[in-house]
Parts: structure tokens; sequence; C-alpha cells
């Protein structure tokens, strides 16, 4: 969601240009004097319309001075990881300012789209942008990576404006490294591409890029509560280094499609969950571990290892057996887009 502010009639028609250059139709406000036509009043008091605004929007756009934008929002600010995007444009829309999350946040991107839509000059104040070295967390926000720490990203981002960083990927990489980085597999601060945990730490400080690209296969005894399943995966994930930050979903047979536990436990970790049936499960090529018990109850000599791979390309856990849980992991391709 998108929150836009005008505060006059030129804004607001600087405000309506910059609506038409979004994804989405924003929430429109002005002044109550001049609201109606699509734009809803800004009521007095403000204050909780600007809270609100901070907390639910993914961006802030304000068509006004620097200091009016500031002044709504600064008794909200708390964090870059949680703050929305906050820009700012001069009345006549010759300006475009990225104000808040310039990186995380988006409000860098979306501040050089509005200014090219509505044929403004982007000011980006950002140390790494504005020297035309490599954003690591801007990089992550659009390439749907996670950072493993901010105080990581924070001495990544310092270090890149003194010198080129080390970088190493467990991933196929497309593209030229950018400005700012270098292939390097020791040093004092560096950036490694991985799925893996915080047990592996190339550099004495690592900041992992951590792709969704690995898929759990998920098998369990009729009744297995959610709480059995989730100590069963993460004692899993644990002890092979994985992070679960690079868990994308979990699929199953589809004998489970009614099971609650199981249910339950991908709808709380936020992971989508698939189900198959027998026939496609046993259709998946590889060398799996087999279970008589399984294949007279299910149909398929091994649920977990199976449903795991199905659509991913490589098995890198095998079937783990755990209080009647039972848990693979499969890698999806995944590749390191630079350009």
């Amino acid at each position: 969601m998108i929150t836009l502010f005008a505060y006059s009639r030129k804004g607001m028609d600087t405000a309506r240009r910059i609506a038409v250059a979004l994804d989405e139709a924003p929430h429109l406000y002005t002044v109550e004097r001049l609201a109606g036509n699509g734009f809803l009043p800004v009521p007095k008091p403000s204050a909780p319309l600007y809270e609100e605004a901070f907390n639910t929007s993914d961006a802030l756009i304000f068509v006004s001075s620097c200091g009016i934008a500031v002044r709504s929002i600064a008794p909200y600010i708390r964090s870059k990881t949680t703050d929305p995007a906050v820009i700012a444009a001069d009345e006549t829309g010759r300006f475009v300012i990225s104000l808040l999350s310039g990186h995380l946040g988006g409000a860098n991107a979306l501040a050089e789209r509005i200014a090219k839509a509505i044929g403004a000059v982007p000011v980006i104040t950002t140390a790494t942008d504005s020297n035309g070295r490599f954003s690591v967390d801007s990089w992550a926000k659009t390439h749907g990576f996670a950072l493993s720490g901010m105080d990581a990203a924070k001495a990544v981002s310092a270090a890149i404006l003194e010198g080129d960083v080390p970088f190493i990927s467990d991933f196929e990489i497309k593209g030229e490294l950018p400005n700012g980085l270098c292939w390097g597999e020791t040093g004092g601060v560096g950036v490694y591409a991985t799925y893996a945990d915080e047990s592996a730490a190339p550099f004495d400080s690592t900041l992992r890029l951590i792709p969704k690209c690995v898929v759990l296969g998920i098998g369990c005894r009729r009744g297995t509560p959610a709480e059995s399943i989730k100590y069963a995966v993460d004692k899993t994930l644990a002890y092979n280094g994985i992070d679960f930050r690079a868990v994308k979903r979990a699929a199953s047979i589809d004998l489970k499609k009614d099971e609650a536990g199981l249910i339950e436990y991908c709808r709380d970790a936020g992971l989508p969950l698939s189900f198959y049936s027998a026939e496609e499960l046993g259709a998946v090529k590889g060398d799996f571990t087999p279970s008589g018990f399984v294949k007279r109850v299910t149909g398929v000599d091994n649920v977990c290892e199976r449903a795991a791979l199905l659509g991913a390309s490589e098995l890198i856990i095998k079937k783990t057996a755990e209080n009647g849980v039972t848990v693979a992991a499969a890698l999806e391709k995944t590749e390191v887009r630079f350009g």
C-alpha cells in the first residue's frame, strides 16, 4: 500500500502525475478544504493518520517540503529494517527526494522511477549510491535475498566505500561483479551468497546473502502436532547447517492434505505447502531411502525425499526421522545475478 499526501492545488496536480507512475493506486490525502475528486481529507488532529499510514504503508510520498514530511513521520521512525519508504517531491515536480529507507524500504528505487515518469531529478543521498558503489542491502531486497544481519550489512557497506570487499557464492553467478566487490575467500569483512547458517563464516565478519531456494519434504504419523514437526524441521536444518530463511516451501503426499499439525506448522512458519499424489512422487528419479512400511501405507517407497526433490534440482538432506516426523530437503536451481 502506498499513501500520498499533497497540501495545495499545484501539489495535488503533481500527486496525480505521481499516482499514474505507480504500480498500484495510492491512497490520496490533502487538506480538508481541498478534499474531493479522489483525495481524502487529512483530519485534525492529523497525528493518528500519519501514524497509521507509517505503520501500514509500504511507502509514503509527500508532495511538500522536506520539513513537512520529516515532522509528520519523525515520532514513528524505528528501524531501517521495518520503516517504510518515505519520499518527498516538491509541488512543481522538479525534484523527487528519497528521505527514509532508501535501500531496504526501496525509497531510492521508487524515487528514481517516479522522477523518470514525471520528468524530475531524483535526489539520492545514501553513500554507496552517490559514490557509485555496490549497495548490498538494496541488491538483496531487489533480488529477494535475506541479509544474515544488519551489523554485518553495515560493516560491508562501510568497507565498500573504502575499497573492494571479497565475495564468494555457492550459486552460479550471472554478470560481472559490481563496483565494490571482488572475488575472495578470506578477509576481515566479506559477502557470502549461501543457504548455510551462521556456522559458515569464511570471513572475520561475514554477511550472508540468503536466497529462498530450499524445499522441505515432510512426512509424519497421523495426528502429529505442529510443535513436533517444528522441532524435527529445526533440528534437521541446524544439524545440516542450513539457515531457515533459505526455506522456500514444503511438500508432502496428498494423503496428508487434512493433516492438521502439518498444515498448522506450515501456516505459522509462512511456508507454502504442496501435496503430490503417490504416482507423482513415484515418478521422481533419484536414489532414495526406501521403506516397505511407507510403501504399503502410501503406495510409494519414500515420501519426504521424493516430495522435496519434485520440482527441485538436488537432494541435500536425505530422510531424517525424529519422533514420528521425517524431513528431507532439496535445493532449487539458484543464480546470483548482477548487472
